[in-house]
């Protein structure tokens, strides 16, 4: 069958005539004025679509029982529509935890950590814990990932991480630079792919790529696009021997029923990721050409989120919007003077605007 992503791409060309209304279809109420406008975790503001509800409402009355059930028919169906043998497709409380997993699976004293910065800081953190050398490479002028000189940082390297799109940034890496890092990573080393944002993005996914490849490990979340970051379902595609040595450290704790059956629910709705995706790069694109008129550079973004240069130390910014109820961030140490925004629904970003202009743009 088709893959959700490129179902997504494919059905968007249908979906942009309607971008006027897609925010009817997902809409939110405007936030109270004491209601804080929460853009600094990278939620989708729309939730679990109407059949992902229903769905999780229903699955109430399972919870007596262990998930496995659903856990498999999950994975079955994932794997139906990415065409990939189901015994590729392992679900997890969310993508982090199997994240967590393949940096303890794949990296150690004498196998090191190699990934870029800034991205996100879940992998670096494992390693730092489990006591694996971390080597951190920093994005090329595009804010991609600067895949010779990853390549070069560890030639003992147990795990190489890229995020695409990557957060915080928002940014892509081509497909031919990722072909290029599988081909070219020290031997005996797992290219981990983690493909959170991929249903936003104009690029194609790496997950048919494990038919060919057991040295790849692509993760994917239900927390972004399909708005169950609460729910915790994330999936790890690779072969059989790879996900293995993830399910050692845990995995069969996924929530009961309600999250996985939304999960499933999310899968078959074929209209969602068009509507979602549409209405996402609407608010980003608004908001990043909003924010360049007044002279602020912003990353290239294909995410739900994106960074903005605010030209005095972020946490400054961070604090002076918080104050007026816009929760925005985080900040990365190698750019202390970017901040990221998650991309909220249209009240969210008006607000954070009028507050951005009122506390950040008189200041510069």
């Amino acid at each position: 069958m088709v893959s959700v992503s490129r179902r997504s791409l494919l059905a968007l060309g249908a979906a942009l005539p309607l971008l006027g209304r897609l925010d009817w279809a997902v809409a939110s109420p405007p936030p109270a004025k004491a209601e804080k406008v929460r853009l600094n975790y990278n939620e989708s503001p729309y939730g679990p679509s109407g059949a992902a509800r229903e769905a999780m409402q229903g699955a109430i009355a399972t919870a007596g029982r262990y998930p496995y059930g659903h856990m498999y028919a999950l994975a079955a169906l994932f794997a139906r529509q990415q065409g990939i043998a189901e015994a590729q497709v392992a679900v997890f409380s969310g993508s982090m935890a199997a994240l967590r997993y393949a940096v303890l699976a794949f990296t150690g004293e004498s196998r090191g950590l190699v990934m870029a910065t800034p991205s996100y800081e879940v992998p670096r953190q494992a390693a730092e814990a489990s006591g694996a050398p971390v080597h951190e490479v920093s994005l090329t002028a595009e804010h991609a990932h600067d895949i010779p000189a990853m390549l070069a940082a560890d030639p003992q390297a147990g795990m190489l991480y890229l995020c695409n799109p990557n957060n915080p940034t928002g940014t892509l890496t081509s497909t031919e630079a990722i072909r290029h890092a599988l081909a070219n990573k020290p031997q005996g080393s797992v290219l981990v792919v983690d493909e959170a944002y991929i249903d936003f993005a104009d690029a194609p996914s790496c997950v048919s790529w494990v038919k060919e490849h057991d040295d790849l490990l692509v993760l994917r979340t239900f927390s972004k696009i399909y708005g169950m970051a609460g729910a915790r379902v994330g999936l790890a595609i690779g072969a059989p021997a790879l996900l293995a040595r993830l399910a050692v450290f845990g995995g069969d704790n996924v929530p009961a029923g309600s999250g996985l059956l939304g999960a499933q629910a999310s899968l078959e709705d074929v209209k969602l990721l068009p509507q979602r995706k549409a209405l996402n790069a609407q608010l980003r694109e608004e908001t990043v050409a909003w924010l360049k008129a007044r002279g602020f550079t912003c990353t290239l973004s294909q995410s739900n989120c994106f960074m903005i240069d605010v030209k005095q130390p972020a946490e400054q910014v961070i604090e002076k919007l918080a104050a007026q109820g816009v929760m925005i961030g985080r900040v990365w140490k190698s750019w202390p003077q970017w901040v990221r925004v998650t991309v909220g629904n249209k009240h969210e970003m008006e607000r954070f605007r009028e507050v951005f202009a009122a506390q950040v743009q008189r200041s510069v």
